[in-house]
């Protein structure tokens, strides 16, 4: 896997940012700088560099002596996060206002190609897509950047999830009624309506956590 000499380092971080969402680097994970700079094809020091970037996101952790470890998945962090996106989205889609007919007939296209994914990973992907189109002219870009940061720690919980569940759940009708009462050119409606969208995901995952702890904790 040759990674591009543009910027080594910011190009090993996003790689191995997708390891671990796809699994391919698990939960609590050692991670194994010289076999992975191997496997990347690139040396140690910018390797590292872009293991700093990711355990600035929070996305590993680091341990004296020990190295760098896959951050585990909990509870605790996906509520923190989870929680934070009914705020923010509603705000960014407030600021950018009603989108054009071109716009949305981009949107309805996503949606409907959301409908029609096979597997829950690709579903995944097309769901947190329409969210940044559906975003797109928010005008405060350090917003957006945020909700995409947050998209890029919360994925690796559904990735998770649909690994170990076969779970999956479908947010195309809400689309479908944002996009609407946006077409009718009600903003207002539709910040509401994306705020319940993105309520409305929080529960089969905390289920998941929850049983998945209890698993570990075993009984008392």
């Amino acid at each position: 896997m040759q990674l591009s000499a543009s910027n080594i380092s910011q190009d090993a971080a996003a790689t191995v940012r997708e390891m671990i969402v796809t699994g391919r680097l698990a939960d609590g994970d050692r991670i194994n700088e010289v076999h992975l700079a191997a496997q990347l094809d690139v040396s140690r020091t910018p390797l590292r560099e872009g293991l700093w970037r990711l355990a600035s996101e929070g996305v590993i952790t680091t341990v004296p002596r020990k190295g760098f470890f896959v951050a585990p998945l909990t509870l605790s962090e996906f509520e923190q996060l989870y929680d934070i996106r009914p705020i923010l989205d509603p705000e960014a889609l407030r600021l950018a206002g009603i989108p054009s007919p071109a716009a949305l007939d981009r949107l309805e296209k996503l949606n409907r190609k959301f409908v029609a994914a096979k597997k829950p990973s690709e579903a995944i992907e097309i769901d947190n897509a329409w969210h940044m189109a559906l975003l797109a002219g928010c005008p405060n870009r350090v917003l957006v950047d945020m909700i995409a940061q947050i998209i890029g720690r919360t994925r690796r919980y559904e990735h998770a999830l649909f690994r170990e569940t076969e779970n999956i759940w479908s947010a195309s009708d809400e689309h479908a009624l944002i996009l609407a009462a946006l077409r009718d050119g009600d903003l207002k409606r539709a910040c509401a309506m994306l705020k319940r969208n993105m309520q409305s995901g929080k529960a089969p995952i905390v289920e998941w956590l929850t049983r998945r702890t209890n698993a570990t904790d075993g009984p008392d």
